[in-house]
Formats: C-alpha cells, structure tokens, sequence
C-alpha cells in the first residue's frame, strides 16, 4: 500500500494498525495525519511507546499520558486515585483520536489496560472510548522488554481488545529508505525468515570491510560500550572543548521526560575534528536525523559548523524538542541537535537513516536485534560489520507468521478502499470531521516581534528605517539583533557595522573591550564606557559588541 492511500484511510476514521518494513514511510504518513487532524481542529494525543519515538513526533509516551506509568494491573483505588486528577480528565474529554508509535514495544497487557482507562474517562463502552485509534510500527523490531518480576509481555496483537478494534492494516510497501537492490534483498530475507547461503554470503562480504567515507557510526548492543568509545575518542583529538548547555523550560516533570527521550545530551562537548550526527530532521537546513558530519569549525557566536559526509557545510543553531497540550507549550528543551557520533546503540539508532555504520552483531541476544541494526543504513556498500552470530539473522518467529496476516488483510484494505470509492470515501471523511471537531483549528504561530525585526534586516535597511516601520525605538531593534544572536540566528548585519562603526571607533571599540574584559568576565556595558569616555555612545558599544 502507498501512504497515499493509508491517509485516505486514516481520514475515514477508522481504527488503523500502520505496518511496513524499516524506511517505509510510516513515520512521515503520521506526521501527515497529524497535521491534518491540527488543520481540522480535530484534538489529537501524539504518543509513542519509548520517549524517542514520543519525541520525533513531537508527542509523550503513551505511559505519561495515560496516567497509567509503569503499572501492570489496575485496581479500582488506582482509578479512584487517577479520577482525582483533573488534567487527565480535561485529556481525555477532549482526545478524539489516539496515535500510538513503536507498537512493538508496547506489552499486551499495557494495551488492554490502555482500553480499560479509555472506557473509564470517556464514560464509553466502545473499544477505547469510542476514539479513533492508531497505532503504527513493525513487530520485527524490537520486542517488549519485561523486567525482573513483571508480567510476561507478548505483542499488542495478543491483547484482548486487538480483535475487538477492527484495524484496518495499512502495510507500506515502499521503501525510502534503501534503493539499494541487493541490501533489500538482504533485509526482506530476513524479514521472511528465508535466509540463504547467499544473503549470508552478501554478509560475510562486509565483515572487516573498510568504507569509502571518513568515518562510520558504530552500533553497539551495550549502551556502557558506546559512551567509553566517543569519551575515548573524544579526548584524543587536541584542543579545547567548547561545551554547550540545554536550556529548559515549564512543567520540570514534563521537561525531565523530553531530557531523557531526548538524543542530543544535556551537556554537549565539541572539539575542531569531532565526529557527529544529526539528531533532528530539519530538511530545510540540509539535515535529517542520522545525517553524519565532522566539526570542521566555529561561527563567531561559538556555533559549530560540520561538514558532512557528502562534504556539505551546515552552521549548526539550537533546536527546540517541545511537548504541547491544548495549543499551549508545556514543556520545552533547547540544544545544538548534535551527539557524537563514533558509537550509539542500536537501541537509540531506531529512526535513523545512516549513510555508514560499523556494527558488531556478534553480541546480539534478541531476535530483531540484527534486523533492527542493518536497516538503519541506507545501502550495502555504506556498512561494515565486525562479526554476526545466528541471532543477528533472526526475526521473532511469531512476527513472522503475523506479518503474512496483516499483509494480506492489507491487501483487502486496498480493496475495501477501491470498492467503496471516492464519494463515499469523501463523505465518511466529512462525516468524521463534523462530528470530531472543536473547532480549534490550529493558528498559525504568531510571528515574535524579534523575528518581524529580523526581516527587514535581511531587505539591509538602516536601524532608523526599521524602527520607524515598525513603530519602536532603534534602540529596540538593537535588543531584537541581540537577541537573535543569543538564539544563535544566523543574520547578515555587517552592513550595519559599515553604516554606524567607522573602523577607527570601532578599533578603540574593540580594544577597551578587550581591556574591560580583561577584569569584568561578566562583559557588562558600563567599564567599557568608562574606559572610552563621553564620546561613544552605549548603543555604538553594544552594537560593536556584536562584531567581536
């Protein structure tokens, strides 16, 4: 199935389980969905079943937003307790639809509970409450981890409810990830449990491969391996480290959850030649998650500027990871979306599209460990392996068998939505967006004033023509600069330093800067006038500021 037609599908209102091999477009059919539903005013909860599938959707994990946590059972004081609460009451009358990502890792038993809330809060008897339910991923990923005396987690197919949800199974049949015929071959072999002498012969080839790139990612089963090798690493290149802090804001709980599903580190540190990724897709500047690169330099603000494998050269800004409830920003987390880059688990590279990888499947103690790692790369010549034993080849058999099943019930979803045809189709989707709606459609994000400011600048008008069109003072467009630069905006100003700074004033500029800072670290305005005298004004210091 296209994702065109799984849209078409999800737009019907039907519960739908979406399915597909790794880099088959699941994840960019959900964020199409989402931004549907936004569109509509149709409320929506963005959930994922681990935190750093919860924060590439912009979502929380289905645990935090439920309310039901780590538990395994529910009695009925838990429902007493969790009926107190009023910011769970005010989700769950609102929610009309419910996307959980990463289904696989998500125990049956959990999934049954989630119904039973549903039920609960909604005061509804249907299957969840009556919302439309979505779940996505692929059961050859990575299974549900029970920890030492929980319950025993099967996948959510064996949950009680499944049966009773209807799902219509969306299964993506492309791939936008690998357009390599040899790897998918490869892949799909293993996805079918149908591995041969040749497909281990494919394998065998890439073991102590060296790649034609610079470096590769290593993907390790054992996250303690990972952070010794880029520590390593690290401290083997010269120079100092530049060193960059997340900054956070809102509900603390809520921000420690984004931290901890987050994977660029709250501490970042760089040096001139580190090695790193991308962990964030930002298309529009030339990276995805995964994207690999080297740090190459600095801008003038300190941000780093790395270029990547296909020697592109990308300044690196902060990025925002937010969660948002009812149009409002509950919690968010601000860093250079970067992590070094030398070694990360398998576990953290879901998601990923990687363009080189060395990965050690020797140690793999999960059936869909192997599987998991070798899709990240994007073709056969980019990988190079360390070793694989048997496990690294095998899929959960159970897995396997349901695969066939929802293949073929995807098969009749295709039908289903050819036999229908478009004007009942339509109208099951007008149907869905009359009775589903507030009304609060999405707004479009009102522009910061800063932001206005920034626009004229890029039109290289004067600080006087700006803040007379814009009705403030020039000292006022002066803070707006000052605090583009703090957000680490690239802007183009030096035609204000021609217009305002001589390069006389602004050398005895530079230097009682230098002087002040020599005994004021905090680089307060006031000693450099000191220094300067009544001649310079402070809006040509803090405008000279901006320029060293």
């Amino acid at each position: 199935m296209t994702s065109a037609d799984a849209l078409t599908i999800l737009k019907t209102g039907k519960n739908v389980f979406l399915t597909g091999a790794a880099g088959s477009g699941k994840t960019h059919t959900l964020r199409a969905y989402i931004s549907y539903l936004e569109e509509k005013g149709i409320p929506v909860a963005v959930t994922a079943s681990t935190g750093i599938a919860a924060t590439h959707l912009g979502g929380v994990t289905i645990h935090a937003w439920s309310g039901l946590g780590i538990k395994d059972s529910l009695s009925e004081r838990d429902l007493d307790d969790l009926e107190t609460k009023k910011h769970l009451w005010k989700r769950y009358e609102e929610a009309r639809v419910l996307i959980i990502d990463e289904i696989s890792m998500l125990h049956h038993f959990r999934f049954d509970l989630l119904d039973t809330l549903c039920k609960f809060f909604k005061r509804n008897d249907k299957p969840f409450g009556g919302l439309q339910v979505v779940l996505c991923g692929d059961f050859f990923q990575l299974p549900p981890i029970s920890r030492p005396g929980e319950t025993e987690g099967h996948f959510a197919y064996r949950s009680k409810i499944w049966k009773d949800m209807n799902f219509r199974i969306c299964y993506l049949t492309e791939s936008h990830r690998q357009d390599d015929a040899v790897f998918l071959s490869v892949l799909n072999a293993i996805r079918e449990n149908s591995v041969t002498e040749e497909i281990i012969s494919h394998l065998k080839e890439r073991v102590g491969k060296e790649l034609a790139v610079p470096f590769a990612t290593e993907l390790s089963t054992h996250n303690i391996n990972v952070d010794e090798l880029n520590e390593t690493e690290l401290s083997k290149i010269g120079g100092r480290e530049k060193v960059y802090e997340m900054d956070r804001k809102g509900n603390a709980r809520l921000v420690e959850a984004l931290i901890k599903s987050c994977l660029a580190p709250e501490r970042l540190f760089l040096k001139y030649g580190a090695k790193v990724m991308f962990v964030k897709n930002s298309f529009d500047k030339g990276y995805s998650n995964g994207t690999l690169g080297e740090v190459v330099d600095f801008d003038d603000i300190g941000n780093p500027i790395v270029k990547t494998l296909d020697s592109r050269k990308i300044t690196v800004v902060p990025e925002s990871w937010r969660i948002e409830e009812d149009g409002k920003i509950r919690a968010e987390i601000r860093q250079i979306p970067l992590r070094l880059a030398w070694a990360i688990t398998i576990h953290k590279s879901q998601g990923m599209s990687l363009d080189a990888a060395r990965i050690d499947l020797s140690r793999s103690f999960t059936p869909g460990m192997g599987y998991v790692a070798l899709s990240r790369v994007r073709r056969l010549e980019g990988l190079s392996l360390k070793g694989f034993n048997k496990t690294a080849l095998l899929v959960h058999p159970e897995a396997h068998d349901m695969d066939r099943t929802f293949r073929k019930e995807s098969g009749k979803s295709e039908s289903w939505l050819e036999e229908t045809g478009k004007k009942e189709i339509d109208k099951m989707q007008e149907e869905f967006v009359s009775k589903n709606s507030l009304g609060k459609v999405k707004k479009e994000k009102e522009v910061p004033t800063h932001h206005k400011t920034w626009k004229l600048i890029e039109e290289k008008k004067s600080l006087e023509k700006i803040a007379e069109e814009r009705g403030l003072t020039k000292e006022t467009v002066l803070s707006h600069i000052e605090k583009l630069t703090e957000e680490g905006e690239k802007i183009d100003i030096l035609y204000l330093k021609n217009i305002y700074l001589p390069p006389t004033r602004f050398k005895k500029i530079s230097e009682a800067w230098k002087k002040s800072l020599a005994k004021d670290k905090e680089g307060r305005l006031s000693p450099v006038k000191t220094i300067l005298g009544p001649n310079f004004s402070f809006f040509e210091i803090r405008l000279a500021k901006l320029f060293l």
